[in-house]
Formats: C-alpha cells, sequence, structure tokens
C-alpha cells in the first residue's frame, strides 16, 4: 500500500486524510486548519477530541490541535486564540511516498478578519506523517505594508487514559506563570510534572525536549522556533462548566501546547515559523 491522500467528510466536516504505508493516519478538518486524528502505526489515537465537540462552525472545534493566531488565550483584543479557528482553509499542497504523507493548508486575510484586526497576512500549516511521527509547522507571512505583533500556539490536546497518572517531563527548573492561580510567578521544582488540580501555566524559554509518559505509552514532543510551552487541563468544575465538554472528559486529555505567548513583532515581507513534532515512542 502506498501513501494515501484522501479529501472527504469527516464528523459532517470537509477534510484531508493522510495514511501511510505502514497505517499510520491522521485526519484535518479544513474548518480551522485543525488536525483532529493522529494515529501513529501503532494504532493508539494519540489525541483527544471532545465527544461533544460542536461542528457547525459557531464556535472553536474542541480537540486535536487548533491553531491559535494572531492572539493566544485573551492576550489582546482580539478573540480568544485569535482569528483562525473558525476560518475555512484551502489545501495548497498534497504529498505522499509510502512512507510519509503530507499536507499544507493555507488561509489569508480578508475583509471579516481586517474589520478586527487590520493587518495583511498569509498563514500556512504543513501536516506530515510518519509511521510513529506526526510534524506540524505553521508559517505566517506579513503581506502587508507596515510590521505587525502577534501571539500563537499549536494548542495540542493529547489523549491520555488517566490524567492524574501521566507525568511530563523536561520543564524542571523552568520558571512559568500560573494563569490557574492569578498568574503567579513560579519555578518548576519536579522532575516529572504530574497533574492532581487545575493547570493552566505557561512555561517560557522551554527549549529541552519533553516526555509524556502515560503508563506503558510515551510520547516525545520537541518544539522549534516556539519559545513557550503551556500545560493545561481545566479540572472539574471548569470541566463541567464547558458545553462541548462532556463532565469526565479531564481526565483523558493534557493539553501540551507549542506557544509563543510574547508579542513576536513581524516587519511587512518577513515569515515566522514554529515548529512542533510528536513521536510515539512506545
Amino acid at each position: 500500500m502506498s501513501a494515501a491522500i484522501q479529501h472527504l467528510e469527516h464528523l459532517g466536516l470537509p477534510a484531508v486524510r493522510l495514511v501511510t504505508q505502514g497505517g499510520a493516519s491522521a485526519t484535518v478538518s479544513l474548518l480551522g486548519g485543525q488536525v483532529l486524528s493522529w494515529q501513529p502505526s501503532s494504532g493508539d489515537e494519540r489525541l483527544f477530541m471532545s465527544p461533544r465537540a460542536i461542528l457547525d462552525g459557531t464556535t472553536p472545534i474542541r480537540g486535536g490541535v487548533p491553531v491559535c493566531f494572531p492572539q493566544f488565550a485573551s492576550l489582546g483584543k482580539l478573540p480568544k486564540h485569535g482569528l483562525l479557528r473558525t476560518r475555512r482553509w484551502e489545501v495548497k499542497e498534497t504529498r505522499g511516498d509510502g512512507d510519509y504523507a503530507m499536507v499544507t493548508l493555507r488561509v489569508s486575510d480578508d475583509d471579516d478578519s481586517y474589520a478586527i484586526w487590520p493587518y495583511a497576512f498569509n498563514c500556512e500549516l504543513t501536516i506530515l506523517i510518519e509511521s510513529g511521527r506526526l510534524v506540524l509547522e505553521l508559517e505566517i507571512e506579513n503581506t502587508g505594508h507596515g510590521s505587525f505583533v502577534f501571539t500563537g500556539a499549536l494548542h495540542s490536546y493529547l489523549a491520555v487514559r488517566e490524567v492524574e497518572e501521566v507525568a511530563l517531563e523536561g520543564l524542571y527548573g523552568l520558571s512559568y506563570r500560573d494563569s490557574a492561580h492569578d498568574n503567579r510567578e513560579g519555578r518548576e521544582s519536579a522532575e516529572a510534572l504530574q497533574v492532581a488540580d487545575e493547570i493552566d501555566r505557561i512555561y517560557r524559554n522551554a527549549t529541552r525536549p519533553l516526555t509524556l509518559r502515560d503508563g506503558r505509552r510515551e510520547l516525545a514532543i520537541r518544539m522549534e522556533g516556539f519559545p513557550d510551552v503551556v500545560v493545561w487541563n481545566p479540572w472539574v468544575e471548569k470541566c463541567a462548566a464547558l458545553k462541548d465538554m462532556a463532565p469526565l472528559d479531564f481526565r483523558h486529555m493534557l493539553c501540551v501546547e507549542a506557544a509563543t505567548t510574547r508579542p513576536t513583532e513581524l516587519p511587512a515581507g518577513e515569515s515566522w515559523w514554529g515548529r512542533q513534532s510528536l513521536f510515539a515512542v512506545s
């Protein structure tokens, strides 16, 4: 079997499905330019997707890997996480050769985006899968005549068996801001971060590789270009308050996000890129 790239409907959404010769697969929604599913050749789903996700375009899709641009979270005056999560993206390029499959999606400014953020941009997201690897590369181009400032993220929802039993390694010694606790500042003192309550931390200068241990499963996480890592789980009360999550969904997900949370200036005619790679070690 050679690599396959299929255009289809997935959960009623226009989508692209990537499949490699070894059986790895990914499904990408053109609504939001969002990876909704990734299964390495081992067959286990590694991304969390809420069974209550709203898929009609009126609100962002809860799960997978949303693209946040030009604003991360509520760090500004724009809608939370920016402008792209309910936009229709187009397929720019597809490529595959047995052991890998790749698609590049694109979205640009239009009258609606310009009305609330008056800058010209082109955004491309390249998704590549191999047998045990998912690579997401985000490129932002300033196509206007003046510089603009942005923040952003690849808001990866990782599927876990039981969040209280996972361990995230690689953050030791890093400073963080804890948005779940009055934006207090701290420094990570644990060799392996474990989740036992609501967590919403921005770890700065997080350039080291991370490892997520989930029972017998191990996921290696690498970032390039993104200076920060965000770790988020809403826990009991906030999860129950979200209409697009079931009350116990918090137990089966952990967001480990490649992010740039401090304003980045991009001059006219220049580009910025960042990459997150996920490796299913076991």
